[in-house]
């Protein structure tokens, strides 16, 4: 995957794998907040990429947000999975 560059300046080197069932991950609580399993068929529709944009510092940021059940995908995670949709079928 090429590099993300997020909003913040920094530059993100996302790594896609597959793992298989039964997996243990360890979270780092400082980086992540939660981890949780999600269809890639429901990450590779379009029609569950929302834009959606909040101002800060007098700017207009865009985002992409990808609600799924109760949680919710945005920002660098769901631009991260927009690269991915587009490398794959745009």
């Amino acid at each position: 995957m090429p590099d993300y560059v997020a909003g913040s300046g920094y530059r993100i080197a996302p790594v896609l794998g597959i793992v298989l069932p039964g997996f243990q991950l360890t979270l780092n609580a400082d980086e992540v907040d939660a981890a949780f399993e999600v269809p890639l068929r429901f990450l590779m529709d379009p029609a569950n990429h929302k834009r959606d944009s909040r101002m800060w510092n007098d700017l207009e940021w865009f985002f992409y947000d990808m609600p799924y059940g109760e949680r919710r995908i945005w920002g660098v995670t769901a631009g991260i999975i927009r690269t991915l949709y587009e490398r794959l079928y745009a």
